[in-house]
């Protein structure tokens, strides 16, 4: 009992951590990495205002969203994602979209994230398991940091009445069937891995 007392301690210090590092009226959830052979960086997850966005610095992978941030229907959502310094590996960065139960167990969500490497991918998370929507696919929209070792991507996810379009810097680079996305109502807001550093801008989203 005394064990459980302290777990919970702990767990509610860490929470109130995270709130306390983000904007008013934002939420953090941390998504701890279990790869030995890929573990997480020390420090705390740091999710700020910078200028018209955001700045998140990601030790540890983390989902930021509002709960005033939903959308219905058909609409485009997008966003301008900076990467400020490479990681030392791959890893990725971007929209979230359809999202629900965000703070619980039942955490559902959909992801098209952009990387270093040039690549981009889709996923969709169902509790603690996650599954391929669009594989890890390269492609020459996704810009890849340049000699300061910075790069810029503006992204954009295209719900349709029958398909999903995802963009990179104004060019469609892929789709898949609304029905395989399945639901893309909901929270939307921000996904970053671990290990990096970016600023986010003119995130929205609007009915189509």
């Amino acid at each position: 009992m005394k064990r459980f007392a302290i777990l919970t301690s702990l767990i509610l210090i860490v929470t109130a951590t995270l709130a306390a590092q983000a904007p008013k009226g934002w939420k953090v959830r941390a998504d701890r990495s279990t790869s030995a052979s890929d573990p997480d960086a020390a420090g705390a997850i740091k999710f700020v205002t910078a200028g018209s966005g955001f700045h998140a610095t990601t030790p540890q992978a983390a989902v930021f969203w509002s709960p005033a941030n939903t959308i219905t229907g058909n609409y485009s959502l997008k966003g301008t994602f900076k990467l400020l310094k490479p990681s030392g590996h791959t890893n990725y960065y971007g929209l979230v979209f359809g999202g629900s139960d965000l703070e619980g167990a039942s955490q559902n969500y959909l992801y098209f994230l952009v990387a270093q490497d040039g690549s981009w991918l889709v996923k969709r998370r169902n509790g603690d398991a996650t599954e391929d929507v669009v594989r890890k696919t390269p492609s020459d929209a996704v810009k890849k940091p340049d000699a300061s070792g910075q790069s810029t991507n503006a992204l954009e996810v295209r719900v349709q009445a029958d398909k999903v379009e995802f963009a990179v810097n104004g060019t469609v680079v892929g789709n898949v069937p609304k029905a395989q996305a399945a639901k893309t109502d909901g929270l939307y807001g921000i996904r970053s891995n671990h290990l990096l550093d970016i600023e986010v801008d003119g995130l929205s989203a609007t009915k189509r």
